[in-house]
């Protein structure tokens, strides 16, 4: 299994800044964060840190440690990048930008550097297409905010070796993440399906006037929602028993939603300008499936990460 020293991450926007945090909490190893666009990511990594700083779940000394293996280029051709064992790719969600990224990258790494994407949504086998070593490219799915949730999705394309499938879950797994292999490079991977299948039926549920929307968030949050994490779907399945799943989803499933393409509900919001957090303010509100004041957004926003930190380290 190739060894990793030095790890090469290209985008510092968001998720690049979180995922250079994680990596850089492997022992022995150097972060190289390139973009074309100057980016303070030591100001990122300390906003990042703040909150587990405050809950006293890491030091800032810690944090010092993990800066001072962290080092900024703009300079695609500079040491850093070229010394690279492997490379996780944080740019837009652009097919041809990721293609060329890697295709430019392949003539300055050496031939046996691993490349990870990061892409919730595109084929990475679809993204390898221009590189000549497609054996050495991955997908790898960090969830966003990819400093705290633990999952990591690797995703091999048509063409993945083995080897660098194992060697990139090993390194996640080192880095603290709990990384899942998805053995075929489908739209979703494995944990977004499943989402936007939950996702797709409490649409449907609101379009058919069964409930509105506060009740079906409810009817989650107070229900399977809160056993999720000790109970996961086929955990649940075995407890009840396959003969139980069996005659529940022989009776139930005819009437889900099993539509395969977006709901008119959603048009028909889009044509309203009901557009969630990113709606107009009207009368003092932004509408969605539900309206919600400033305050109401900023608190949501603000207490994701708060909610996480409890739910991961009780803290």
């Amino acid at each position: 299994m190739k060894d990793i020293k030095n790890i090469l991450i290209c985008g510092g926007g968001m998720m690049g800044s979180a995922i250079a945090q994680v990596m850089a909490g492997l022992n022995d190893v150097k972060i190289t964060v390139y973009d074309k666009f100057p980016v303070d990511i030591e100001a990122k990594i300390r906003n990042n840190t703040k909150l587990l700083v405050e809950k006293e779940i890491i030091t800032e000394q810690d944090v010092d440690d993990i800066i001072s293996k962290v080092s900024f280029t703009q300079d695609i051709e500079s040491e850093g990048v070229r010394n690279a064992d492997l490379v996780v790719e944080c740019v837009l969600e652009d097919m041809q930008m990721k293609q060329d990224l890697f295709a430019q990258l392949e003539g300055i790494v050496a031939e046996d550097c691993i490349f990870c994407t990061n892409t919730s949504v595109m084929s990475p086998t679809e993204i390898a297409s221009k590189c000549v070593h497609k054996e050495r490219l991955v997908g790898t799915h960090f969830w966003n905010p990819g400093f705290l949730i633990p999952l990591v999705e690797v995703v091999k394309t048509d063409a993945t070796s083995d080897e660098v499938a194992e060697t990139v879950m090993d390194v996640l797994e080192k880095a603290g993440k709990k990384p899942v292999l998805c053995k075929k490079d489908v739209p979703g991977f494995i944990a977004n399906r499943m989402q936007h299948a939950l996702w797709r039926e409490a649409i449907s549920i609101v379009e058919r006037g069964i409930a509105d929307a506060k009740t079906v968030d409810d009817a989650v949050k107070y229900s399977f929602g809160l056993r999720l994490p000790y109970l996961p779907p086929l955990v649940n399945s075995d407890m009840v028993g396959t003969q139980l799943t069996y005659n529940i989803h022989n009776y139930v499933l005819a009437d889900l939603e099993d539509r395969h393409d977006a709901s008119p509900l959603l048009q028909k919001m889009l044509d309203e300008g009901k557009m969630g957090f990113r709606a107009e303010t009207k009368d003092g509100v932004k509408e969605g499936f539900m309206a919600y004041t400033e305050d109401e957004i900023a608190a949501i926003n603000g207490g994701l990460n708060e909610y996480l930190i409890k739910m991961l380290y009780n803290k």
